[in-house]
């Protein structure tokens, strides 16, 4: 093997794997067995920093970037001089093994550019993935990229064997995608996640009459949008998410701030900063929306089509909608005391067993989680509140602004070196 020549094609594509982020690797439990390797059960398996500041990484690359299409957006189109590079399945299933080995990754995501042809490039895909677990035994976490226009047979055997497939729906809108990607077809995207989630959908149904049945893709599946190519508003969209997440049942979307690699007419220009904080304001609605029950069009409206970036999405509700404070934490229902800003749902969780014991104060709200700097403004107390005063103040976006403070930096965080 030439160390020096497969070293150098871990470089470029590896580069060339960072525009993805949709790698995230919750929802696996594929667990290690006697004499195989890896575990994908393991919680929180990704290729970023963890809140407590542990990187947790999976080897994250192209199997090529050679590809057919030219796609304004993307590093790789076909017209770009750039320095191409692929892997055999043999280079791709040593490194994920070696590197396995020793402590470097605990899992594999692969995508890649298209070669000759969709189904050509996606076998290619899954003889990896069939490769590791029936010849390896390797049991970690593998994500992989799903082809757009790829076989309803290859995208069955490539469920059997990743823990989640994913397929990029790249730009929010079909005319985006054939402003910037004429030769791609919306359709293609979207027929591979209708048969992964028909897919998941029987499996689960199979799984409550048979004890044993083949996992189907168990980390279910995710897409990704690239944000800021194009001049779709943020209403559009979280609309777009939506939708997928409704009618799909996908496990994410993520959204990729638009970061200038080439010079295009249709494209912003090289100077353009990345939309970083448009695209952390997405993933805000995005929880909102999953995990706080509000609805897309509660979020953003026709009159209203961005996203504050002042202030996150939930805050910016309750300051458009101060009639529906403040909230008595003793008797409100969960889901409104849900909205209150400051409140997350484990705090949420808490107040609801907590009231029923005690009378609740400030006190008890600091101790329970909440972030008492915004919430204080927005609830109620049996024993009163004398913060209310400020609900109806005209200066309360001031004060609330003024008062907070965000982790949130303007980088854009490439992958770590293997080397």
């Amino acid at each position: 093997m030439n160390f020096e020549r497969l070293k150098e094609k871990l470089e470029i594509l590896a580069d060339a794997a960072k525009y993805d982020v949709s790698c995230s690797s919750s929802g696996g439990t594929r667990k290690n067995k006697k004499g195989a390797l890896g575990d994908s059960s393991v919680s929180g398996i990704c290729h970023t920093y963890t809140e407590d500041g542990r990187c947790v990484s999976l080897l994250k690359i192209l199997l090529t970037n050679h590809c057919i299409y030219d796609c304004a957006y993307c590093v790789s189109r076909s017209s770009n001089d750039i320095k191409r590079a692929g892997f055999t399945v043999e280079e791709v299933v040593d490194l994920t093994i070696n590197f396995y080995r020793r402590n470097y990754i605990e899992g594999l995501f692969l995508s890649s550019g298209i070669f000759k042809n969709a189904d050509t490039t996606m076998e290619r895909l899954v003889r990896v993935a069939k490769k590791l677990r029936t010849e390896e035994n390797f049991n970690g976490y593998i994500h992989l990229k799903s082809i757009p226009g790829a076989s309803d047979e290859l995208m069955q055997e490539a469920a059997l064997y990743a823990d989640r497939l994913s397929v990029n729906l790249e730009i929010p809108t079909e005319s985006g995608l054939k402003l910037l990607a004429p030769e791609k077809n919306r359709q293609d995207m979207i027929n591979p996640m209708r048969y992964i989630q028909k897919g998941i959908d029987q499996y689960k149904e199979e799984k409550k009459i048979f004890r044993k049945v083949p996992k189907f893709a168990p980390a279910g599946q995710s897409t990704q949008m690239i944000v800021g190519a194009t001049n779709e508003n943020d209403l559009q969209i979280i609309k777009v998410a939506d939708h997928f997440y409704k009618n799909f049942n996908l496990k994410r979307v993520y959204y990729s701030g638009y970061v200038p690699v080439l010079e295009d007419k249709r494209l912003p220009s090289l100077t353009t900063e990345v939309p970083m904080l448009r695209e952390n304001r997405l993933y805000q609605s995005d929880w909102l929306m999953r995990f706080y029950g509000f609805k897309a069009e509660e979020i953003l409206d026709p009159h209203m089509p961005f996203l504050d970036l002042e202030v996150d999405p939930k805050l910016s509700w309750a300051l458009r909608h101060l009639h529906q404070f403040p909230v008595n934490l003793q008797t409100a229902d969960y889901q409104m005391i849900l909205r209150i800003p400051g409140i997350g749902v484990k705090t949420a969780q808490k107040i609801i067993q907590a009231r029923r014991f005690q009378v609740l104060n400030m006190d008890h709200l600091k101790k329970l989680g909440a972030a008492v700097n915004r919430a204080k403004y927005f609830i109620d107390f049996n024993a009163g509140n004398a913060y209310l005063r400020y609900l109806t103040d005209i200066n309360l976006r001031k004060l609330l602004v003024g008062g907070s403070s965000s982790k949130f930096h303007n980088q854009f965080s490439q992958q770590l070196s293997l080397f």
